[in-house]
């Protein structure tokens, strides 16, 4: 087990994204600082020696804090009355604490104060899903444990926050179309660069840390279950998916490859908001495929 000394130093370099993700999900800084303390609490308790993530590890854990949070609101809000702390819509330093980097990343358009009023329309397992993985590009199958439901759960939970945040007045409907538009741009040019076998274009694309997984179907048709980091996933794809065409996957731009009119294989994508590919998932189970909902041209 780590010593409290090093994982003190290795928490304090998350904590500017783990109070991002508690922000978001949130929607209040007081809150946001709470919950980064008891992920803090949480990770001081647990012997994290075999975790191979440990940022991954603690954003999971922030956001199922801030969700018993957001699911604990309403009760407390009825003790408080009018002393409850209301969303902040004016930014993430609200309330005396001196703005840090943090804050100007939270201060993006895709995640104003426009985006923070509608998120709090949302229901709590619904905003979680789609702020981890649309805002934070985590991976459904890390998000699935933490709203306690499967991968393809947790892809609806975001699939109905998506559509809802379209339906919302601007700047918040052009926001969540825009990041769709960008997120086709990079899954269309892995592709081409994988088909061409352009392996330093792969590279910029895919995050260092990247993971591929297949499931069991894809394995049977040769696909790994699972490869890590952006050098061995360029090498695995390079030259391959030639047969990949456009799609939608749970509502996300994706790919599938085809084969008379049949899904062979859906690959879905966890994407960040500078454009580096996280996760891509090879789904080749049928029953898999039908459930989480593909459309191609």
């Amino acid at each position: 087990m780590a010593d409290a000394d090093s994982l003190a130093r290795d928490f304090e370099v998350h904590r500017p994204h783990l109070r991002g993700v508690a922000y978001r999900v949130l929607g209040s800084a007081s809150e946001a600082d709470d919950a980064v303390q008891e992920t803090w609490l949480r990770l001081s308790r647990s012997d994290v020696s075999d975790v191979a993530n440990l940022r991954a590890w603690l954003t999971t854990v922030v956001g199922r804090v801030a969700l018993n949070m957001i699911e604990s609101r309403g009760a407390r809000r009825e003790d408080l009355g009018a002393e409850a702390e209301a969303p902040v819509t004016g930014g993430p330093h609200a309330g005396g604490r001196a703005p840090g980097p943090e804050d100007e990343a939270l201060l993006d358009a895709e995640v104003s104060a426009a985006l923070q009023v509608v998120l709090d329309t949302l229901e709590p397992r619904e905003r979680l899903a789609f702020v981890l993985h649309d805002l934070f590009a985590v991976p459904f199958d890390e998000i699935a444990p933490v709203v306690d439901g499967t991968s393809a759960a947790a892809r609806q939970l975001a699939s109905r926050a998506r559509r809802r945040l379209r339906a919302a007045p601007e700047p918040v409907a052009a926001s969540v179309t825009a990041r769709a538009a960008a997120q086709r741009e990079v899954v269309d040019a892995f592709f081409a660069a994988a088909r061409e076998a352009q392996f330093a274009t792969l590279l910029e694309l895919l995050d260092p840390d990247v993971v591929m997984r297949g499931d069991e179907v894809a394995a049977r048709m040769g696909a790994d279950n699972s490869v890590t980091g952006a050098d061995a996933v360029a090498k695995w794809i390079s030259g391959r998916a030639r047969g990949a065409s456009p799609a939608t996957v749970g509502g996300e731009p994706g790919a599938a490859w085809v084969v008379r009119g049949t899904i062979r294989v859906a690959f879905s994508f966890a994407i960040t908001a500078d454009g580096r590919i996280t996760a891509i998932n090879l789904i080749a189970d049928p029953a898999a495929i039908a459930e989480v909902g593909v459309r191609y041209s």
